[in-house]
């Protein structure tokens, strides 16, 4: 499991991940307060795509990445 460097490498690879199989993709997100750091994880169990941050700007940009996750995840018909 290693880092991606960028925040649009882990955002297209985390969609498409999650496209090929939104059954078994998971998403977490860790934050820790002390050292302001704030690490974001989605898998499938095969494939791990890990993104960490200190970087307050990235913030927006993950909300913006869960809606985007959200209505992929409403506009599925399971």
């Amino acid at each position: 499991m290693t880092y991606l460097n960028s925040w649009e490498e882990f955002e297209k690879g985390a969609e498409r991940l999650y496209l090929q199989n939104p059954m078994k993709a998971r998403y977490s997100m860790k934050y820790c307060h002390n050292k302001g750091i704030l690490w974001l994880k989605l898998t499938d169990n095969c494939t791990c795509l890990q993104y960490k941050t200190e970087i307050a700007q990235d913030l927006k940009k993950m909300e913006k990445f869960i809606g985007n996750l959200m209505r992929h995840m409403a506009s599925k018909d399971s």
